[in-house]
């Protein structure tokens, strides 16, 4: 299934200290073992009904046209820019 090394290596490519890989090793396996149990269940057996409705009875589309500017609207609009939260 998966390895010490995978870890190992996911690891250091998501830049994430891990000093015991084996730790994750088994969780990862109970993971993996769990989605087994999870597929087996047999839930996907159901049929789903849909029922077709006409197009007579949808709404109708239409263009209502505006005139000002979104961007006009917005509260952090600024000097031709638009503000956004710090990034932490």
């Amino acid at each position: 299934m998966v390895s010490e090394a995978e870890i190992t290596q996911i690891s250091e490519l998501m830049k994430i200290r891990i000093l015991n890989h084996r730790e994750y090793v088994e969780k990862v396996h109970d993971m993996l073992d769990f989605f087994d149990m999870l597929d087996s269940a047999g839930v996907g057996d159901e049929k789903i009904s849909a029922r077709d409705t006409p197009i007579s009875c949808l709404r109708e589309d239409r263009h209502v046209a505006f005139d000002g500017r979104l961007i006009d609207g917005l509260k952090q609009y600024r000097d031709g820019y638009v503000r956004a939260p710090k990034m932490t």
